[in-house]
């Protein structure tokens, strides 16, 4: 009697169950890491020293100051007077509004107004950005930020 043989056919098709597992593994820790790299950037920023703008006839200097304390102060004109501005504290609301008076004086006059910010250096970012803020409010669309030469 012959024995029927039963002959087996190698598998040709590859295991890929174990290749997701370590995907799915790989996947999570990119998931996890990616985050991580964009925070704590150390940035070593340069000191620049350059000349003053060239000033026109028909504009006009507001320049806005923020005090350590969060109280902000205006001043109109190329110089910035800081004995007269004593006494003339302001809150983020009222300097908004001032400024919205000066900007809509100054188009009225034919003036384009130029705006600056003038932040202590310990004053936290948000007070600055409110300041930002309500000067887009007021109509202005261009604003610089006031620093010390090195």
């Amino acid at each position: 009697m012959a024995r029927a043989r039963n002959k087996r056919k190698p598998v040709a098709e590859m295991n890929v169950v174990p290749y997701i597992d370590v995907m799915l593994v790989l996947l999570v820790i990119f998931m996890v890491t990616a985050p991580m790299l964009n925070q704590g950037v150390k940035v070593d920023l340069p000191k620049v020293s350059s000349e003053a703008l060239p000033q026109d006839n028909n504009t006009q200097v507001l320049t806005i100051s923020i005090k350590a304390d969060k109280t902000y102060y205006w001043n109109l004109g190329s110089e910035v007077d800081t004995e007269k501005q004593q006494d003339r504290a302001m809150t983020l609301p009222q300097m908004t509004d001032a400024v919205t008076k000066i900007i809509r004086v100054g188009n009225e006059g034919g003036k384009r107004t130029q705006v600056f910010i003038r932040g202590d250096k310990s004053v936290d970012y948000g007070a600055v950005m409110g300041a930002m803020g309500g000067l887009q409010k007021a109509g202005v669309g261009n604003v610089g930020l006031i620093t010390e030469a090195p």
